[in-house]
């Protein structure tokens, strides 16, 4: 199976989850300003939290592509790790009939909050959330 890492970073957090994940498949996470999706290819869509959302380009990049031949799943970060960003990315691509496989979300440094944050906890959790969408 083709997988594919897309993701957004504004601070660095998303994208050191980014990097686990893609790591876990052997494959180069993708920014995804220069992102193009695969057909039929799972895809991993990432983005930090901006206000609750995740980040304009990400919701561009969802509403432009076309995701009914690919199976999702969705990562992110945000300070208060509450997945605001990922429960948004999810309701965007539900309006495209997509396959979303699972979700994965943790804090992320916020300014002076957060330190150490994703930490080593959290990215063998990413690792373990990237083997179960493997499976």
């Amino acid at each position: 199976m083709k997988y594919q890492v897309i993701y957004y970073s504004r601070k660095g957090s998303t994208k050191k989850l980014a990097d686990v994940i893609s790591s876990e498949l052997e494959i180069s996470a993708e920014n995804v300003k220069d992102a193009k999706l695969s057909d039929d290819a799972f895809v991993f869509l990432g983005s930090g939290c901006y206000g609750s959302k995740p980040a304009k380009i990400m919701t561009k990049f969802i509403k432009d592509n076309n995701f009914k031949s690919n199976n999702i799943a969705l990562f992110g970060t945000s300070g208060g790790g509450e997945g605001a960003e990922v429960n948004e990315m999810e309701n965007l691509l539900k309006t495209k009939q997509t396959k979303i496989k699972g979700k994965f979300f943790c804090k992320g440094k916020f300014f002076i909050m957060n330190r150490g944050k994703p930490s080593n906890e959290d990215f063998e959790q990413a690792k373990s959330f990237a083997k179960r969408m493997m499976e």
